[in-house]
């Protein structure tokens, strides 16, 4: 393990480390209170096997969304998915360290899902992806209504497990993801000015970098490269993206190489193996299959019709 990074394979470990004892559900728990540990965990980083969901409230100050400012002090969720890597104590704090009623921390093993319709669909909450900056701000009415249905996970948790329990514990799981993913579409749509400047950015960000030697250095530009351009995470800037333009930043990106590509086949007689490796492309026949599927001809016969 390397130093300074521990990595939590389960439920058990997680109460290890907080020195408590172990939940009766080995794959789930919800904790309302952190309590006090002996080991300084200001400086550690952790990885984990688990989702986590936390709620924090009464952050203070409200959030400036580009020339807007909204306030929502009344709760404030972050949500890390498994192989994340985030600082400890930061996260504790957001899931309410110090407070009985005010946060919660929910985390659960993907076994738990596993063989559940959310297991499947879990990969499409994008959000378990975001940097913690990019938390989800909820207002009082939302708050409660997530927090209820929290509550009735802790209910389940907490009375003698039946064949249905695992089942209403999941329901009740998938219904907190489902609202979470409307709200972050709310919060995105409050940002109207901003992501419009967000666009403008993307696609000038996205121009520079096709006309640069950068392409043929390090090849097509990651969602994550770009989101890092723009100072957010990759996972992010799809998704404000999509709610914006209706495309995600994988789309913007092969639009941009599609006309650039375009206008270098019409306005050079270089072969087509040559304009993909210029492309980044380390196989041309990869440039010619995306060229093909978004244009329904190939690099060659679009040169000859134009």
């Amino acid at each position: 393990m390397n130093k300074g990074i521990i990595h939590i394979r389960s439920i058990a470990e997680v109460y290890k480390y907080l020195l408590a004892e172990t939940p009766p559900h080995p794959l789930i728990t919800i904790i309302r209170r952190w309590p006090e540990v002996n080991v300084d965990l200001t400086q550690v980083k952790f990885t984990s096997d688990l989702y986590y969901m936390a709620m924090k409230r009464e952050i203070s100050g409200s959030f400036q969304y580009g020339r807007n400012s909204y306030d929502f002090q009344e709760g404030t969720m972050i949500f890390i998915g498994p192989g994340q890597i985030a600082n400890f104590s930061h996260a504790a704090e957001f899931a309410g360290k110090g407070t009985a009623s005010e946060g919660w921390t929910i985390l659960f093993h993907p076994d738990l899902i596993r063989k559940s319709t959310l297991g499947e669909m879990i990969h499409n909450y994008s959000f378990f992806e975001y940097d913690t900056n990019e938390a989800l701000h909820l207002n009082e009415k939302e708050r409660k209504f997530i927090n209820t249905l929290v509550d009735t996970i802790e209910e389940e948790l907490e009375q003698n497990m039946d064949r249905h329990s695992q089942e209403l514990i999941i329901q009740n799981l998938e219904t907190i993801l489902k609202y979470s993913s409307r709200y972050y579409d709310r919060q995105f749509y409050t940002r109207t000015n901003f992501n419009k400047d967000l666009v403008s950015k993307f696609n000038q960000y996205l121009r520079s970098y096709f006309e640069s030697d950068e392409i043929m250095e390090k090849g097509i530009p990651t969602i994550d490269q770009c989101g890092e351009a723009l100072s957010m995470s990759g996972p992010y800037c799809s998704d404000l993206l999509r709610t914006e333009t209706g495309k995600s930043a994988k789309d913007h990106i092969y639009t941009q190489l599609i006309e650039r590509s375009k206008t270098v086949l019409l306005n050079s007689s270089e072969p087509v193996s040559q304009i993909a490796y210029k492309f980044g492309f380390e196989y041309p026949q990869n440039f010619s299959k995306l060229f093909k599927s978004k244009t329904g001809m190939s690099p060659s016969e679009y040169r000859t019709l134009n």
